[in-house]
């Protein structure tokens, strides 16, 4: 006889892991924001920055943006090799940028 699956715990769990994995971005892009010096700013300024870099069509500037991101993780990770990196991996993994994707506006 087959078993009887409990759907009620399995959506649970993954709610579960839903919420936890949003937390764990919420604490990466506070550390992102940081690491960067952008905590000097006030929050409303750095929502504008934001929101401007989310709304630009400009694909020149989002790219500019992208290398300077790019740039900043390869910098940290030779820099602060007893330090965590902000994406959680290993101290001597070489950071693959892909947090920075998301997030990258915040480095002008």
């Amino acid at each position: 006889m087959r078993k009887v699956r409990d759907y009620d715990a399995e959506l649970k769990a993954l709610g579960d892991k839903a919420r936890q994995l949003k937390a764990k971005r919420v604490e990466q892009l506070g550390q992102l924001v940081a690491a960067t010096g952008a905590d000097a700013l006030d929050a409303e300024t750095l929502a504008g920055v934001l929101l401007d870099a989310v709304a630009s069509k400009d694909a020149g500037a989002k790219e500019a943006w992208r290398a300077k991101g790019a740039a900043f993780f390869q910098r940290r990770g030779r820099k602060g090799r007893g330090a965590a990196p902000i994406d959680g991996a290993e101290p001597d993994a070489q950071s693959s940028g892909d947090a920075a994707r998301g997030s990258s506006a915040t480095s002008n």
